[in-house]
């Protein structure tokens, strides 16, 4: 198993998501949980959705292995990212032209007074989309060359354009501040694709692609094609089991009391932050090397990194999901109880962020063991996995909804990942997962935990003694 490599893209996510919390505490203070912040984490949500979807899974899962079995990689990987743009341009073109529609989709629950006033900033806001796709085909050939970097700390650059932008008109009015991060939001795009553009050109694959423009007429490149597309569209569904269920929760989140969109974000914002930096980011680096173990008959390297990986995330993500439920009040007091977000916006966020961090392990051993679903081409197994999770946390939010407010909707979607995980295990084989759990380290696992909730929990009653 890559640990430097893994650690490298981990320390990369560190700083993205850190200064993405620095992001959220300006945001909190400038703006609160109030109808203008709600407003722009709508506008905000579809881009967004689409980034985790592209960058966190379906384009890299599905082009990764078509990009390694085709013998015209740059004709290929020029075909495919000229097709994905010119669509995301022509889509983009007809949301600035007609916005209201999409606001409306996003937020059906609110009037269309509401709508009007939150149609603009959808409008600019989605124009990120086309940005971070073009950051999502470089990365991806990035990782071919196995280098995660700048993928990794790229997000950065965005947090920091908004970071500006919140910090030059904090004092001005609601509506000027969410006009000026959302424009930040394009700012920063263009940065990430600037610093992959010239990462790219440092390991020559702009070289790659140059001449697959070049020859695109010469080399028939369809095959590839027809597999990408194969493999690509059962990967966005199996990919987005869980960014469709939060996108479905901040629709059901505007039928409830105001600042419920809110504290679904700044929740949602700290359960990111360990999933990504050890989940999403082992996954990351696994998956280039997976897809070639499995592509040259090594199987038995490929399953020596699951068992490495899977113990890995299981003591770091358990110790999280542990240190979130009994941490959180301090955590979100720490973060975002300041200016505009008062005490009684803390408790609700808390309530929601404890919810999500029951489902932090099963999601992130869930992202463990799809990689060998996508390495070996099993992407529709995958796609249908996901439909099953997908219902169960859909289901589960319309019945938790209104006894339990936002907090429901995140429990639900915690429900949606166990579910994610059983089945995905059972798919890969739960033989292989019985020889990985049939070990020494279980014992250290059922030992270690308990202890450290047991730490954590006078810790968390020290504190609270002190902030209070």
């Amino acid at each position: 198993m890559r640990l430097r490599s893994i650690f490298t893209n981990s320390f990369g996510i560190l700083l993205s998501r850190i200064t993405g919390l620095g992001r959220d505490v300006l945001m909190a203070s400038a703006l609160g949980a109030s109808v203008w912040s709600d407003m722009f984490f709508v506008a905000f949500k579809l881009p967004n959705l689409f980034r985790r979807i592209f960058a966190e899974g379906a384009f890299t899962q599905a082009f990764m292995p078509s990009f390694i079995a085709s013998k015209n990689k740059g004709v290929f990987a020029t075909s495919i990212f000229l097709r994905f743009l010119l669509f995301l341009f022509a889509f983009s073109l007809v949301i600035t032209l007609f916005p209201e529609p999409m606001t409306k989709l996003l937020a059906w629950g609110w009037s269309w007074e509401l709508i009007e006033q939150t149609a603009p900033l959808t409008a600019i806001n989605f124009w990120y989309l086309d940005l971070i796709f073009i950051v999502t085909f470089l990365a991806t050939l990035l990782q071919y060359k196995e280098h995660f970097a700048t993928t990794a700390m790229s997000t950065a650059l965005l947090n920091i354009s908004m970071i500006c932008a919140l910090w030059i008109y904090m004092k001005e009015e609601p509506q000027t501040v969410a006009y000026a991060v959302s424009f930040a939001v394009l700012i920063g795009g263009v940065l990430q694709v600037g610093a992959h553009l010239i990462t790219l050109h440092h390991f020559k694959l702009d070289r790659l692609l140059f001449g697959g423009w070049k020859y695109r007429n010469k080399k028939d490149v369809k095959e590839e094609e027809i597999h990408f597309k194969n493999l690509f569209l059962p990967g966005i569904l199996g990919n987005s089991t869980p960014q469709i269920s939060a996108f479905v929760d901040t629709i059901l989140a505007t039928f409830l009391m105001t600042g419920s969109v809110s504290f679904l974000f700044y929740a949602n914002r700290i359960f990111q932050l360990p999933l990504a930096i050890i989940a999403i980011a082992t996954a990351t680096v696994l998956f280039p090397t997976v897809s070639k173990a499995l592509k040259n008959g090594q199987e038995e390297k490929a399953y020596e990194n699951l068992t490495q990986a899977f113990w890995l995330l299981s003591f770091l993500l358990g110790a999280a999901m542990i240190g979130g439920i009994l941490l959180a009040e301090p955590i979100v007091w720490l973060l975002f109880e300041r200016g505009k977000f008062t005490q009684a916006e803390t408790l609700q966020t808390v309530f929601v962020l404890q919810m999500y961090m029951i489902g932090l392990l099963p999601f992130g051993l869930a992202k463990l063991f799809s990689l060998f679903l996508y390495a070996s081409h099993r992407h529709r197994k995958a796609a249908k996995i996901a439909v099953y999770s997908l219902i169960t946390s859909v289901t589960a939010s319309l019945i938790l909804m209104h006894p339990m407010g936002a907090a429901g909707l995140a429990l639900a979607g915690s429900i949606g990942g166990w579910v994610l995980f059983i089945f995905t295990v059972k798919e890969v084989g739960f033989g292989k997962f019985r020889h990985i759990i049939l070990h020494r380290r279980s014992l250290y696992f059922l030992a270690v935990m308990p202890l450290f909730a047991l730490i954590i929990y006078e810790l968390n009653g020290w504190i609270l003694t002190l902030i209070r």
